[in-house]
C-alpha cells in the first residue's frame, strides 16, 4: 500500500530544518546575497546541529539518514536561502563520492574526520571547456611512484575556498574518454593546487564558487577513489544522490516564491480590489501550487527509489529537470504578481528568481536531463521487449 505520511522521525527532521531555515538562515539571507559573503556562522551552526552530512552512516559518526530525509532537509534549507543550500549540497555531493568508492582508510580520515572537525568539502568535475560532457575533461593525472601528478583547470567548484578536501576528476587515460576518468581526494593544502577568486554569480551569491588550477599538483596514490578508470562511476554515484536534492531545493525555492506571492496578493489592492479577487491572479497562484506539489512528489519518488536500491537514473533526471523548470516559472510569476516592486531588492522574489535559474544549470543542465530521461525511457522499452 502506498502512503504519503511522514514518519515521526521524518517530521522531526523536517521541523528541525524548518526552524533552522526560519530562525538562522532567512534573517541574514538578503545581506549575504547583497555582499556575496560566505555564511560561515550559519554553516558552522548547521554542522553543530547535524544538518549537514545526513548521508553519513552511524558507524562513521553520522546520522545515517536516507536520501528521502536529506531531500526533506534540502527543501527547507533552500526555502531559507539557496546560496546557503549550495554549501550544504556541495559537501554532500563530495561526501557521497567518498562513501560510494572510498576504502576504509579514506572513509575514516575524510568522512569521520569531516564530521569530527566540522569541515566542508567540494566536488570538482566541471572545467572551462567541459561541463556536462565528462568525457571531454582535459585535466590529466600521471602516476609517478607512490603519488599522482595532476595538471589542469577546474571551473564552478562550490565551497573551494572553505573546503578541507576536494574530490577532483582527471583523465588517467584520455584515449578512453569516460572510461579513462579517475577520481582523487585532494587536500586543500596540496602542493600545486591554487584557488581562483570567488565568482560573482547572479544567483546563489553567497556560495563560495571558484576556479581551480592544478599545476603539477602532487596527490598520494592512496587518495585515488576506487581504481583508475572508476571516475565516471564515482561521479554518477554522486549525481544519483545529488540530483534529487537539487530537485528538492528547487521545490523549496518555488514554495517560498508562492508563499510570498500569495501573501502579497492578499494584501495588495489594484483598482480598489485585492489582487486575489482577480481571476487572472487566482489562476497564477493555482498553477504555482500545482507545480510545487508535483515537484515534491517527483522528488520523493526519485529519492525513495535510491533508498530502496532501485535504479533511479530516469527518475532523478526527471525530478531535477521538472522541479527546476517549475521553480523558474513560479518565481517569474511571483515577480509578475509583485509588479514593479518584484524587480526591486526591497522584496524577496527577484532573489528567488535568480536562484531558480541556477537550478536549471547545475548538476547537469536540464537539456542533458532530458537526454538522460529519453535514453533511459528507450532502454526500458528495449528491455521489456
Amino acid at each position: 500500500m502506498i502512503g504519503f505520511a511522514l514518519s515521526e522521525e521524518q517530521v522531526a527532521v523536517r521541523d528541525a530544518a524548518r526552524r533552522f531555515a526560519a530562525e538562522v538562515i532567512r534573517p541574514v539571507a538578503a545581506r549575504h546575497d547583497e555582499s556575496g559573503e560566505f555564511p560561515t556562522a550559519a554553516v558552522e551552526q548547521a554542522l553543530e546541529l547535524g544538518l549537514l552530512y545526513g548521508n553519513v552512516p552511524e558507524e562513521l559518526g553520522g546520522p545515517g539518514l536516507g536520501l528521502l530525509e536529506e531531500c526533506i532537509v534540502a527543501e527547507e534549507i533552500a526555502w531559507g536561502c539557496a546560496g546557503f543550500f549550495a554549501a550544504w549540497a556541495a559537501s554532500s555531493l563530495a561526501m557521497s563520492a567518498v562513501l560510494s568508492h572510498g576504502d576504509p582508510r579514506q572513509k575514516e580520515r575524510y568522512v569521520r574526520g569531516a564530521l569530527a572537525d566540522r569541515k566542508l568539502c567540494a566536488f570538482a568535475l566541471s572545467e572551462p571547456d567541459a561541463g556536462s560532457d565528462a568525457g571531454g575533461i582535459r585535466t590529466r593525472a600521471r602516476r609517478q611512484g607512490d603519488h599522482y601528478v595532476l595538471d589542469g583547470a577546474k571551473q564552478w567548484t562550490t565551497n573551494a575556498g572553505h573546503a578541507d578536501f576536494i574530490v577532483v576528476f582527471a583523465a588517467t587515460d584520455p584515449s578512453k574518454r569516460h572510461a579513462g576518468l579517475s577520481a582523487f581526494i585532494v587536500d586543500r593544502d596540496s602542493p600545486g593546487l591554487r584557488l581562483g577568486p570567488r565568482e560573482d554569480m547572479a544567483g546563489m551569491r553567497c556560495a563560495d564558487t571558484r576556479s581551480l588550477t592544478l599545476d603539477a599538483c602532487v596527490v598520494p596514490a592512496d587518495n585515488l577513489l576506487g581504481r583508475e578508470g572508476d571516475g565516471f562511476r564515482v561521479a554518477q554515484a554522486g549525481f544519483h544522490h545529488s540530483r534529487p536534492q537539487i530537485a528538492a531545493a528547487a521545490t523549496g525555492i518555488a514554495r517560498a516564491a508562492m508563499e510570498h506571492a500569495t501573501r502579497y496578493a492578499i494584501e495588495r489592492k489594484a483598482g480598489g480590489k485585492l489582487l486575489t479577487s482577480y481571476q487572472a491572479i487566482q489562476l497564477m497562484l493555482a498553477d504555482m501550487a500545482n507545480l510545487v506539489e508535483a515537484s515534491r512528489l517527483l522528488t520523493w519518488l526519485a529519492a525513495w527509489r535510491v533508498d530502496q536500491g532501485l535504479r533511479a537514473d530516469k527518475e532523478s533526471a526527471m525530478a531535477k529537470c521538472f522541479a527546476s523548470d517549475a521553480a523558474m516559472r513560479v518565481t517569474t510569476d511571483a515577480v509578475q504578481i509583485f509588479g514593479g516592486f518584484g524587480l526591486t531588492r526591497d522584496y524577496p522574489v527577484e532573489k528567488l528568481m535568480r536562484d531558480a535559474k541556477v537550478m536549471q544549470i547545475i548538476e547537469g543542465t536540464n537539456q542533458v536531463m532530458r537526454l538522460v530521461t529519453a535514453v533511459e525511457l528507450v532502454a526500458e522499452v528495449v528491455r521489456d521487449r
